[in-house]
């Protein structure tokens, strides 16, 4: 067994009964240790796939980062691109007002996610669902994941499918290099704000669907990938990361949702990953 596949192995020994992890390179899959065919719930790891739908249709003319939301939005000064960068001010879930200005602080948005998909739904005449599952998961061959409610956290699917999305975001075919550059690149750089179960970040960077490594510390993705590296992790134990540097992503799904056992075992495991990876 590689030191890579032994490192791997390690989640057996994590809290949660099922576990799933591997790792990618832009061509294939490097290895994977646990169930990676079965689906299981991404929760917020939704939210760069809805995002990557958002940026394709985009790309296609439905909308534009910049518009306005307008008068009917509860934050009418603010734009596509603010609700995909969690800077448009509106708090975590739909029902009261702004919690901050637009562009003031960084503001964990499950609302800002659905207002996204509505937004492209009407745009393009489809359930969000649908135009995800056309533009984005079929096209990249994610077969078992699916979108079975909000675009902020109800997707469902496999390791083995979200390394194929960590691929696209290594090496880009459905989107073109500007947009794949704001994807992943910091978007309103320097706002603080906080990273759940990981406290405040000043600044607390992140991108069009994705948050950004920078030189936050403590972080889940550990000590020893590189501040471009961005990602994104979900209360269903669930997380993916991609290291543009060394062409490296990983992605990880679990039977139990976030807890002080993933704030304990993701960061060391990711370094140690990292290591094994590079031997």
């Amino acid at each position: 067994m590689t030191q890579l596949h032994q490192t791997l192995a390690e989640v057996d020994d994590w809290q949660p009964a099922t576990v799933a992890v591997g790792v990618t390179t832009p061509e294939a899959t490097a290895a994977a240790h646990g169930p990676a065919d079965q689906p299981l719930p991404f929760a917020s790891l939704t939210k760069p796939l809805t995002a990557y739908g958002v940026l394709v249709a985009v790309q296609d003319g439905a909308l534009h980062l910049d518009e306005p939301l307008g008068a009917s939005s509860p934050v009418p000064d603010a734009t596509v691109r603010h609700l995909l960068a969690h800077a448009s001010g509106l708090p975590p879930e739909e029902g009261s007002a702004p919690v901050q200005s637009v562009e003031r602080r960084r503001v964990y948005s499950n609302w800002g996610y659905e207002l996204l998909g509505q937004i492209v739904a009407d745009r393009v005449g489809l359930p969000f669902a649908e135009h995800l599952s056309m533009e984005v998961l079929e096209p990249l061959g994610m077969t078992s994941t699916v979108l079975e409610g909000s675009p902020a956290h109800a997707a469902r699917g496999t390791v083995d499918d979200l390394l194929r999305f960590a691929r696209e975001l290594l090496d880009p075919q459905l989107l073109g290099p500007d947009l794949h550059a704001a994807a992943t690149s910091p978007a309103f750089p320097g706002l603080d704000g906080v990273v759940p179960g990981f406290g405040r970040q000043s600044p607390n960077d992140w991108t069009l669907g994705f948050e950004r490594k920078s030189d936050k510390d403590p972080h889940w993705t550990g000590s020893r990938l590189h501040p471009d590296t961005f990602g994104h992790f979900g209360q269903a134990g669930s997380f993916l990361w991609v290291d543009p540097s060394r062409d490296l992503a990983a992605a990880e799904l679990a039977d139990q949702p976030f807890d002080d056992w993933a704030k304990r075992a993701w960061p060391a495991f990711n370094d140690r990953l990292v290591e094994a990876a590079e031997a």
